[in-house]
């Protein structure tokens, strides 16, 4: 591959860094790389906020000051001003899960809606980002998924969530901004691509709005990008697709085996590597249809979609192509990325802490499950600190 690898540059990676942050994200990735400290980290972590220990301070301090940009959105503006002086955009996501009531899913639109808001007045960011199932119940979209007969109640309740997706990308569209939308498991992924298309038929047909995400560990995800585009085509609207590996490979695999049916997942790492080109690819090779987000923490992919544009004469910055990673993850991929003139951003999760604990305890579980992701973290951090001693 030609495109010259500069992922290396540690300097450029860590700027925003002071040495005391190194040492801190440093001895955050090295626990990180314990499961046993990390599965029992998360455990003290949620009993002693359930029981009221103080141990807010002490969180806020280090995990969640490492991967999440504060507990509002204006707590966050130092990181995205700090972020922007480096050319990296920020895409805003109230990290807030597991709720299960009518109120809980209103509130949750409201917030975006908000969201969308703040986003506009703030030029450093360009994306925000939302989750289907943080508008209404897993086991509807798990109904709708199967295409099975709904209630009265149950279509009644089915449509308030389609309106509180319309109100989002409706606010999004007049904004002039983007929505990323998250992907869900496989058994309710139907209904959230359904509707996700129903945004795009809406908003995507002057300019792109809405996009969806593909999880390139489903086996099956290059036949439905497919079909999407020959859909996307009869009707006159673009494509935005994210395209990420994957975030729910243990769940996916144990729910097959545990109902007999054949997992989704494809069968090995070099497997899930493939999918995700293949639709980098057809995506790229389609560039007047589809808009795309390189989800990944992957050199080898971030260098693949750099030669692609090359080879077919795409300046860095087109806006039809954006890169992006988690805050507090891969910095050597994102600021060496803007650094080179391509459109970078950072997922930038934020909330209450309490709140936010699940989505930290995954990040943490994440890094110590991957292969390679915390040891490369690490080298690179250790390079950045003798650098910074010569």
């Amino acid at each position: 591959m030609s495109t010259e690898k500069f992922f290396n540059n540690t300097e450029i990676a860590f700027a925003l860094k002071s040495k005391k942050e190194l040492q801190k994200a440093h001895f955050l990735f090295k626990t990180m790389a314990s499961p046993t400290l990390v599965s029992v980290g998360s455990k003290i972590a949620l009993t002693s906020l359930n029981i009221g220990l103080p141990v807010k301070g002490l969180i806020k301090k280090t995990i969640f000051s490492q991967f999440c940009g504060g507990e509002t959105e204006k707590e966050c503006l130092p990181v995205i001003y700090k972020l922007n002086e480096k050319g990296v955009s920020s895409i805003m996501d109230f990290s807030v899960e597991g709720k299960e009531s009518e109120a809980d899913f209103d509130a949750a639109a409201k917030k975006k809606v908000e969201l969308v808001q703040f986003a506009s007045e703030h030029d450093e960011i360009h994306i925000v980002a939302m989750k289907p199932t943080a508008l209404g119940r897993f086991g509807l979209f798990q109904k709708v998924s199967e295409k099975a007969e709904l209630t009265t109640n149950e279509q009644e309740e089915w449509n308030r969530i389609v309106a509180r997706f319309d109100a989002i990308c409706k606010a999004t569209y007049k904004a002039k901004l983007r929505v990323l939308i998250d992907a869900e498991e496989s058994w309710m992924q139907d209904a959230a691509d359904d509707l996700v298309e129903l945004m795009m038929e809406r908003y995507n047909t002057e300019r792109l709005t809405v996009y969806n995400t593909l999880q390139c560990y489903r086996w099956d995800r290059i036949d439905y990008m497919k079909q999407l585009h020959e859909r996307a085509k009869g009707k006159g609207y673009l494509i935005g697709l994210k395209i990420v590996r994957g975030a729910y490979m243990e769940k996916e695999r144990e729910r097959a085996e545990e109902k007999g049916y054949p997992s989704p997942i494809c069968a090995t790492k070099e497997d899930t590597d493939t999918t995700f080109n293949t639709a980098l690819s057809y995506i790229l090779d389609h560039s007047k249809d589809f808009s795309v987000f390189v989800g990944t923490h992957n050199e080898a992919s971030s260098y693949l979609a750099m030669e692609l544009m090359a080879q077919k004469k795409m300046e860095r910055n087109n806006n039809t192509v954006w890169f992006g990673q988690l805050y507090g993850m891969s910095d050597h991929i994102s600021f060496n990325l803007a650094e080179q003139g391509y459109n970078t951003a950072k997922l930038i999760p934020f909330g209450p802490i309490k709140e936010v604990i699940p989505y930290l305890i995954r990040r943490a579980e994440e890094n110590t499950s991957v292969a390679g992701q915390t040891g490369r973290e690490l080298s690179l951090l250790n390079k950045e600190m003798k650098r910074r001693k010569a």
